[in-house]
């Protein structure tokens, strides 16, 4: 904005006099920092190999050097537990895919791996349980013409790795490969998941899945109707 002249002949800023900026406070959280202040972007952890038992077992694992190595029965039960989502997600088990978050889970989908929060920026996914369940009616509905042609897709997860843990948190970072086929196109998508696990009665579930693209930015004919 130009400066206009004042009384005197010297130019006055009317950006200052006219416009007033409010910010809210730096400490102020939202989005993924709300739950998980780290949670993205992480540098990436000094890690060490944690040998597994005599004779095979969880050879190779690794995770960081400040965190204490997880419990084995615990790794092969949250292994498992990744394991079922993407089972549900091929099964169309949309229900039971919900079913795995907390009441206060959300999944996030951003576009760039430098986001760090979903509140005010664009993202792919953002969506709590209720908004989950609106998209689950969207596409098991009778009419719903994105559901009409043969689809299916199928979910590879491997390099499971806790990054952290409390009594009761687990925050687990793991690569996915999934495979769709629709019709006869098949369009490939890959990435990374990072959970933030929490125990809920007995029971593991989903507090927050972050899934970073890595093909985000790549041209597609149609948009993804459910979660990846």
């Amino acid at each position: 904005m130009a400066d206009t002249p004042s009384h005197d002949g010297k130019p006055e800023p009317r950006l200052a006099q006219e416009i007033v900026i409010e910010s809210a406070a730096l400490d102020d959280t939202t989005g993924a920092q709300a739950i998980a202040p780290d949670h993205s972007p992480r540098t990436a952890p000094r890690i060490t190999p944690l040998a597994g038992p005599t004779g095979g077992g969880h050879v190779g694992l690794v995770v960081p050097v400040s965190s204490p190595a997880p419990a084995l029965d615990v790794v092969r039960e949250i292994e498992q537990f990744l394991y079922r989502q993407s089972e549900l997600l091929d099964d169309k088990q949309w229900q039971a895919y919900i079913d795995l978050f907390t009441d206060d889970g959300t999944y996030w989908m951003p576009v760039t791996p430098e986001q760090t929060e979903w509140e005010g920026s664009p993202s792919i996914f953002a969506e709590d349980k209720h908004l989950m369940t609106v998209r689950m009616g969207r596409v098991t509905h009778p009419t719903a013409w994105s559901q009409a042609p043969m689809w299916h897709t199928s979910h590879v997860i491997g390099n499971v790795v806790v990054e952290a843990q409390s009594a009761h948190t687990w925050h687990v970072r793991s690569r996915f490969h999934m495979m769709e086929l629709r019709r006869d196109t098949v369009r490939h998508f890959g990435g990374t998941y990072r959970h933030t696990l929490v125990r809920e009665r007995g029971a593991l579930r989903i507090q927050l899945q972050r899934v970073d693209l890595f093909n985000a930015q790549a041209p597609f004919d149609y948009v993804l109707q459910v979660w990846v």
